[in-house]
């Protein structure tokens, strides 16, 4: 049974990586999917890349640190079809460096961005959702949402917070008929670290840190189809990849021994990847 056939699916930060697999796997799906991103040229370029027959994906420029701009979004595609089946809030960036040298823009720019449009999102489809007695929020967290990295403090926090809500609006919307799930991807073949702002940090030498977990990571395309399975499942939480797995086990099982593993790797390559001044 193909329970995405037909469903009002909304889609953010679209244009690439994960939300790019996953517009195109929701089309293929049947899904009516209204895909968004605040770079609307690079999101049509997307669209017009996908084949898929009749798919039905329409392109709309969303800023999600933008409440008023997420908040017409959804009125008029609530007022158009009717109803809003599926959020899937997917867009996010990464900032890389130490706590000591990003400065507080640096947070607020990443927290506005992968906390606050996604509580935007999810409030916002939440209050129609419960209305209508029906609806599937999706929220993108990550392994960094289960256990602390290095370098990432500010994205580490976002993700944490991310799995927090999404459990606490399970727990909520359960009787409502809404549902909520967290996505743990894990490492996935997308260039986020290429393209992440870095902050007194040699981006070679970060590479060079993460170029081990490769062996780990798998295809945006597989990460969505495993999305979607979890969806159809109804999972609160959707671990993607086998490291999600094991640190979301390991993380409930021994989590100071994981943290402890991870400061011991973080010590071998702080003097290379940091940039001293």
């Amino acid at each position: 049974m193909n329970i995405f056939e037909d469903k009002v699916s909304i889609v953010t930060g679209a244009a690439s990586g994960i939300g790019k697999a996953l517009i195109q796997e929701l089309a293929k799906r049947g899904a009516n999917v209204i895909a968004t991103d605040i770079n609307l040229r690079l999101l049509k370029l997307s669209i017009e890349s996908i084949k898929t027959s009749n798919h039905k994906i329409k392109a709309v420029a969303l800023d999600v640190t933008d409440y008023n701009a997420f908040k017409k979004l959804i009125d008029e595609t609530v007022s158009k079809e009717g109803r809003l089946d599926y959020l899937f809030n997917n867009a996010g960036i990464a900032i890389a460096g130490e706590v000591r040298d990003q400065k507080i823009e640096h947070w607020k720019k990443l927290l506005d961005v992968n906390l606050n449009g996604v509580i935007y999102g999810s409030v916002l489809a939440y209050k129609y959702m419960a209305k209508q007695g029906f609806g599937h929020i999706v929220n993108l967290s990550s392994v960094e949402g289960i256990t602390a990295f290095p370098a990432t403090v500010p994205y580490v926090v976002s993700k944490f917070a991310v799995m927090g809500l999404s459990q606490g609006m399970w727990v909520e919307g359960a009787d409502l008929g809404v549902k909520v799930s967290a996505v743990s991807p894990g490492f996935i073949k997308t260039p986020i670290f290429e393209v992440s702002e870095v902050v007194n940090t040699d981006r070679q030498e970060m590479l060079k840190s993460l170029a081990p977990l490769e062996k780990f990571s798998i295809s945006p395309e597989k990460c969505a189809k495993r999305i979607l399975k979890g969806v159809a499942k109804n999972k609160v939480i959707i671990p993607i990849t086998g490291l999600a797995w094991v640190l979301w086990w390991f993380s409930r099982i021994k989590p100071t021994m994981l943290l402890n593993l991870t400061r011991k790797d973080f010590k071998k390559i702080r003097d290379k990847a940091r940039i001293k001044k």
